[in-house]
């Protein structure tokens, strides 16, 4: 039988934390839709028809471990997927935007 083989330089630990970052439904559904625009946060809350305050939370958890960024325009900020892990695995699970 053959042993199995791992890559010892793999970053495992931080794919391991973007993946169960990435598990909720809804974090999922803003990476995707902020991987076709960026967006702001009240359109964000619009297309997925939640509460402004539950989706600066998950904003806050996808930024926290560096998957989205916010660029400041005027008094908008505008957050954008910044994470090529993250944009892979979606790429790979989605192929149309969530919310146009």
């Amino acid at each position: 039988m053959e042993k199995l083989a791992f890559d010892k330089d793999q970053d495992y630990q931080r794919q391991a934390e973007i993946l169960k970052v990435m598990g909720h439904p809804i974090r999922l559904k803003i990476i995707a839709g902020l991987m076709s625009q960026s967006c702001n946060v009240k359109k964000i809350w619009e297309c997925l028809a939640l509460p402004q305050a539950t989706v600066s939370q998950h904003l806050a958890q996808l930024k926290n471990k560096g998957i989205i960024a916010g660029r400041r325009d005027g008094v908008e900020v505008f957050y954008h997927v910044v994470s090529e892990e993250a944009k892979e695995i979606v790429g790979a699970m989605f192929q149309s935007s969530v919310c146009k």
